[in-house]
């Protein structure tokens, strides 16, 4: 057999795979061996060629998202996310195979992994034959993966019917593979993209709900409803307080601001608030700290709550706006209350008299802020029925709107 070297003539290669042979072509990791993922036989003297065991399942070159509802079953909106982000490019996205897919590209499993290439001479064969594409890496099994052409025909050169030879791959190294077959999702592969990488676009797909407001207005109702509708709920404050307990870097740079503070390991409140308090600078330099602490926590959170294939999120912070973290939210909820209602409120949960919670009231910030800033509005009065109600049909706006 001859093997052709096809450098522009992509129609020539389109034949050949409709013909069930074997094209290695490139890609922007590595060049891959490519026959007719629908075509058992082809998938077979893939397997055959390689030395690849049959019990390794293979990915399909597909030319983008749109192959997703072609050839599998039960794909998550996330996985439409991570193809908009990241194709053509390294990542391999495994999902349910449907039944069009040959047994043995699965190996006998129930998952199928695409990919989208970027390299145009690839994309341009995918799209000329019409056809997913079974393509490991073009290189017998335990060799190194070829990133030329001239390595492929040292391997293959007589054994295939042709290689595309779209000169050096930029990357050299493989897809990442990532399984979203089922929840959580699981990075199968770390390659050419890191898992961190990855789970921040699924997180930047996130609905981020900001819930914010001043005391005495009830947002825990709010909250309880966004975790009755599926939400992760992250309160800031709460974070902050357990970053005090477990973040060295936070409190070795809390003491570098405010020497004394900390001591043993643990930071002196009191102390800390004797110096902030009177000093509204140095009260600044403590909420950027500590709000560059908070949002790097809350991110981390959120990845890990994406991979876990989560899809509404909210965060819980009085500070929300001033702090920069409205501008992670899709939408500010500011709940709001009438006066004396927050006045009982805060007697109740505090135990103090009226004056003092009236107190509280007038030191924060008034309810035009909250109307200026947010995004939507939620009023808490006496009507907790109703409270609850709007909520739902608040957020399952912000969900699907």
């Amino acid at each position: 057999m001859e093997t052709l070297r096809i450098t522009e003539n992509i129609a020539d290669a389109a034949e050949i795979i409709r013909a069930g042979g074997l094209v290695a072509v490139p890609t922007e990791t590595v060049y891959g061996l490519a026959g007719n993922g629908l075509n058992e036989n082809a998938v077979s003297d893939i397997y055959e060629v390689k030395g690849r065991p049959t019990v390794k399942p293979l990915s399909l070159m597909v030319p983008d998202e749109s192959a997703m509802e072609l050839y599998c079953e039960d794909v998550p909106p996330q996985a439409h996310a991570l193809a908009k982000r990241f194709w053509p490019g390294p990542l391999t996205i495994v999902l349910k195979a449907k039944p069009a897919i040959p047994s043995i590209v699965l190996a006998g499993g129930e998952t199928v992994g695409l990919r989208c290439p970027d390299h145009p001479l690839t994309i341009s064969l995918l799209k000329s034959c019409g056809l997913p594409l079974a393509a490991p890496s073009a290189n017998p099994s335990g060799e190194p993966s070829p990133k030329t052409a001239e390595q492929v025909f040292a391997y293959f050169d007589g054994k295939i019917d042709a290689v595309i030879d779209g000169g050096p791959c930029g990357i050299g190294r493989e897809s990442t593979l990532i399984d979203m077959s089922r929840t959580p999702y699981k990075i199968l592969r770390e390659a050419a993209l890191n898992e961190e990488i990855v789970a921040a676009a699924l997180a930047e797909n996130l609905t981020v709900i900001g819930i914010t407001g001043p005391s005495g207005c009830g947002k825990t109702t709010a909250l309880k409803e966004l975790e009755a509708f599926g939400a992760l709920v992250l309160d800031c404050d709460a974070i902050y307080h357990e970053l005090l307990e477990s973040n060295a870097d936070l409190l070795q740079e809390l003491d570098g601001a405010f020497p004394g503070t900390v001591i043993n390991g643990k930071l002196d409140r009191k102390a800390l608030g004797r110096i902030v308090f009177a000093d509204s600078d140095k009260l600044a330099l403590l909420n950027n700290i500590s709000h560059r602490y908070v949002m790097d926590e809350t991110e981390r959170r959120l990845r890990a709550f994406a991979m876990q294939g989560g899809s509404v999120a909210a965060i819980d912070a009085v500070e929300l706006i001033s702090a920069g973290m409205a501008e992670r939210c899709d939408a500010v909820v500011g709940v709001l209350a009438n006066e004396e209602i927050r006045i009982a409120r805060i007697m109740a949960r505090d135990s103090i008299g009226r004056e003092a919670a009236l107190a509280r009231i007038r030191a924060q910030k008034p309810d035009s802020y909250y109307r200026t800033h947010c995004t939507h509005l939620l009023f808490n009065n006496a009507d907790m029925a109703g409270f609850a109600a709007a909520c739902r049909q608040l957020y399952k706006e912000i969900y699907h709107g």
